[in-house]
């Protein structure tokens, strides 16, 4: 019996044709870069002032996804949209940008507007075009060839491959341009601080701690009942033990359950008993994500910040530091 045109055997196909054409298109792009692309790179980081990266259509999200990136990357970039470009948005375009702009066929009336105007207004073009023989490849100072053999498209129309290449042609450049100006991790953190990756590269151990908590200790001859009322009040699951500002030691609710199962249970034992006399400590002003790790190594839920002088500063808690994100 001939299967169902609709069935899951003929539907994974369609999905893997999709992947073997896009993969395909992708590694003809490899093959065919040449010193255009580079001059492209050299351009765009030489300009003083920024990428205007413009597109209709499928084209125009792509190009929305390559000016995010660019100035995700430290390559300040934005979209400019053809046609609202021509009703006033062309204000926002000055001498020493640099436009990128994308049209699969490289045509069109949009483009009619726009071309003109940034030859007069003296902004160099990068074009990325299937046709190399468009206006738009006349009109470019560089043309990147996004020239494909085929649309994933069964009909040919949609705008698949084609936005496939011109959005990995867009992510090549802000690559390039990353690498050529060093741009690193703490650099992109910098433009991403509510990100995850901003958090693990900028957030300081004392700034996971919440505002107004306060540091909870108590004297080494500081009794059973005193020991539990501080870990209860300060809801941090510990407690120093101090004398005369100097660290002795760390009580955990942990440390207070081992002590109440254990067989040799005192009630008079006082919180030099009790403490671990050489608690795990971290630098304040370290990062956070630093200190998470320094957690999950030893098993163990609390750290004691310490400031610059060595003086405990707070108690961190493994749930202070989920709460920003870290694992």
């Amino acid at each position: 019996m001939a299967e169902a045109p609709g069935s899951e055997t003929r539907c994974i196909e369609w999905l893997k044709e999709v992947v073997r054409i896009e993969r395909s298109a992708l590694q003809a792009l490899e093959e065919r870069m040449d010193t255009a692309f580079v001059r492209a790179v050299e351009l765009i980081d030489k300009v003083r002032g920024r990428v205007i990266v413009c597109g209709l259509g499928k084209s125009g999200f792509i190009a929305r996804k390559i000016a995010a990136t660019m100035t995700s990357t430290g390559t300040p970039a934005f979209y400019v949209h053809p046609v609202e470009g021509a009703h006033g948005d062309f204000g926002l375009i000055q001498p020493g940008d640099v436009a990128l702009v994308l049209s699969k066929s490289g045509a069109g009336e949009e483009l009619g507007l726009l071309l003109p105007f940034l030859k007069r207004s003296e902004v160099p073009v990068i074009g990325i075009t299937h046709d190399l023989k468009s206006p738009l490849a006349e009109h470019s100072e560089i043309v990147l060839d996004g020239s494909i053999e085929q649309e994933a498209c069964p009909n040919g129309i949609a705008p698949t491959t084609s936005s496939t290449v011109a959005l990995v042609i867009g992510d090549a450049l802000a690559v390039a341009l990353m690498r050529r100006r060093g741009f690193s991790r703490e650099d992109f953190a910098r433009f991403h601080p509510a990100g995850a990756l901003g958090r693990r590269l900028l957030l300081r151990a004392i700034d996971a701690i919440p505002k107004g908590r306060e540091l909870p200790s108590v004297s080494p001859e500081a009794e059973l009942t005193r020991v539990i009322l501080s870990i209860t009040e300060n809801r941090v699951g510990a407690t120093l033990v101090r004398k005369d500002g100097k660290l002795l030691g760390l009580i955990t609710d942990g440390d207070l359950r081992r002590h109440m199962l254990s067989s040799r249970e005192k009630k008079d034992i006082t919180a030099a008993e009790l403490m671990s006399p050489a608690p795990h400590t971290f630098a304040a002003e370290g990062l956070a994500a630093e200190a998470m790790a320094l957690l999950n190594r030893h098993k163990i839920q609390q750290l004691v910040l310490t400031d610059s002088a060595g003086r405990p500063a707070a108690i961190l808690h493994l749930h202070d530091l989920l709460s920003q994100g870290l694992r």
